[in-house]
């Protein structure tokens, strides 16, 4: 396929305003995603709730999120995309102040639900105008900026979260939303505009839409409470479990029946894109529990507050910014050697983190960050050139909420899988430690005798010493098992990104069409073509 560059005489001040507009919006939705998982124990203080029950306040939002993604091309089609981002950008903000306003739980719960309906199709929507306004040799260039906002949301999340939340209250990371949210809507009011090869939904898919509801939803909540509930052990999981199944695969036979699908899956059909698909997911899978790794690592085993964890994932910010600009020859060279160089760069900075200790010092841990960061730059770009750019225009929006679907479905399922292994390999190494530790043991012997020691001299009597002795040899024993835990995870990651490579003969090189200068802004195509 080749679809054809918009047409529209669209200046490059408006280009680029546009590309500032959507970045704006897109910046504040992938902030508050990753905002919340710092307040959670100011929220139990404030609203007198466990710790089961505020995580629910992460739990509706990656809910609402997996159901309005997939539906994002439909919706744009029924009220016009100009429309709808306008819609997504007003609920996300009113719902933000009704979150940092609530009362009580209840209230917060459902008005994070709203704030996940409304930002969920922001991402995919950005994607398919920038994909839309801008030229083949400009597009990386334009994802580069606009992934600039995409990287640096986790970052700032629990740096400026634990910030405020700290110094004022846990309420002002909603708050913070609302100037944000109200310039982006309306620089989006004066730039953005309806392309007029838009299809509109001509009727409501009743069915499919409830369908796409009940499984996404389903599938989203097992993945987010599937660790919690101890999986398939639990009732509700296995309830759950089935519904996400039988749902979703009657929501994809008839989606391929009907003639007016909520979620057309004929892009599949692309092989480029089927193929991009697929690697979304794993990439995300990686990424998104890299990330989390990396966060829950440094608060729970080295100490460090939300403040500083943040800045633990800063410099892979600071390393993405020198290779998303760099990625703008993604349309010079072969796409898969950039896409492979950034996979594997990427596995060389986890193997790095395989050799985590539990004395380890602040730069020892920026190093892969900064590393990760910069390769990561190498992956997305050209990867969404691979998967998207023989798309045609008219289902754009479509094909980027799926692509979006695969990358957040990748990541809820990596988290699922590496929390659980961690949960599962801790214990493992616990028990094979414990095995170890015992009277007869000289080291086990002489690191009680160190303790012992340790408390004698600090006032404690001879008793009193050896049982804390005892204690501390016990609390070392765990830290070691969860650190080998946190090990066994970065190596899982790190073989991942190292077989991505390996499917990249599936996919084919985007290259441009010759054209002669007279004609080249007019016929300007890409197209895809199989490796020689």
């Amino acid at each position: 396929m080749t679809p054809p560059v918009s047409e529209a005489p669209i200046s490059p001040v408006q280009k680029w305003a546009i590309t500032f507009t959507v970045m704006v919006v897109a910046f504040m939705q992938i902030l508050d995603t990753s905002v919340t998982n710092v307040i959670l124990p100011h929220l139990q203080g404030s609203l007198s709730a466990g710790l089961e029950e505020v995580s629910w306040v992460i739990t509706s939002y990656l809910a609402a999120n997996a159901i309005v993604i997939p539906a994002s091309g439909w919706l744009a089609g029924l009220f016009g995309r100009k429309r709808f981002f306008l819609i997504c950008a007003t609920l996300f903000v009113v719902s933000s102040f009704i979150s940092g306003a609530a009362p009580d739980l209840t209230t917060l719960i459902v008005a994070r639900i709203f704030q996940g309906l409304g930002g969920g199709p922001i991402i995919p929507l950005s994607q398919a105008i920038l994909w839309e306004i801008f030229p083949f040799h400009q597009r990386g260039l334009a994802m580069a900026v606009w992934g600039l906002g995409f990287i640096f949301g986790p970052i700032l999340g629990p740096t400026v979260g634990g910030f405020l939340a700290d110094q004022w209250s846990w309420r002002w990371i909603f708050y913070i939303n609302l100037p944000v949210g109200i310039l982006g809507f309306f620089l989006a009011s004066v730039f953005l505009f309806d392309p007029p090869y838009l299809r509109r939904a001509a009727r409501i898919d009743w069915w499919g839409l409830g369908l796409m509801i009940a499984g996404f939803g389903c599938l989203q909540l097992v993945l987010d409470r599937g660790e919690r509930e101890d999986w398939f052990a639990s009732s509700t999981i296995v309830v759950l479990a089935i519904g996400a199944v039988g749902a979703l695969g009657s929501f994809l036979v008839h989606e391929l029946k009907t003639s007016d699908p909520v979620l057309d899956l004929t892009v599949f059909t692309d092989r480029n894109f089927a193929t991009g698909a697929a690697l979304s997911m794993l990439v995300g899978f990686g990424t998104f529990s890299g990330m989390l790794l990396v966060a829950v690592f440094t608060q729970k085993l080295l100490g460090y507050d939300a403040w500083t964890s943040g800045l633990v994932l800063a410099p892979g910010g600071i390393g993405n910014i020198f290779s998303l600009f760099a990625s703008g020859i993604v349309t010079r060279v072969d796409q898969r050697v950039m896409l492979g160089f950034g996979c594997l760069l990427n596995a060389v900075s986890l193997y790095m983190m395989t050799s985590l200790t539990l004395g380890m010092d602040y730069w020892a841990l920026a190093l892969p960050r900064f590393i990760q960061g910069f390769a990561l730059g190498f992956v997305f770009v050209p990867l969404s050139t691979l998967t998207l750019a023989t798309i045609r225009r008219d289902k754009l929006v479509n094909a980027t909420a799926v692509y979006s679907m695969s990358r957040n479905i990748g990541g809820s399922v990596g988290i699922a899988v590496t929390t659980t292994l961690l949960a599962q390999r801790s214990q493992f190494h616990q028990s094979t430690l414990a095995s170890h530790v015992t009277a007869w043991d000289p080291a086990t012997r002489e690191r009680l005798a160190h303790w012992a020691s340790h408390f004698v001299t600090g006032g404690s009597d001879v008793f009193t010493a050896e049982r804390q002795a005892v204690a501390m040899l016990y609390r070392e024993t765990v830290a070691q098992a969860q650190l080998l835990a946190y090990v066994d995870d970065f190596w899982l990651l790190a073989v991942m990104f190292t077989a991505v490579p390996l499917f990249l003969p599936l996919m084919r090189r985007i290259r441009m069409e010759p054209s002669t200068p007279a004609t080249a802004p007019a016929t300007e195509r890409a197209s895809a073509h199989a490796a020689e």
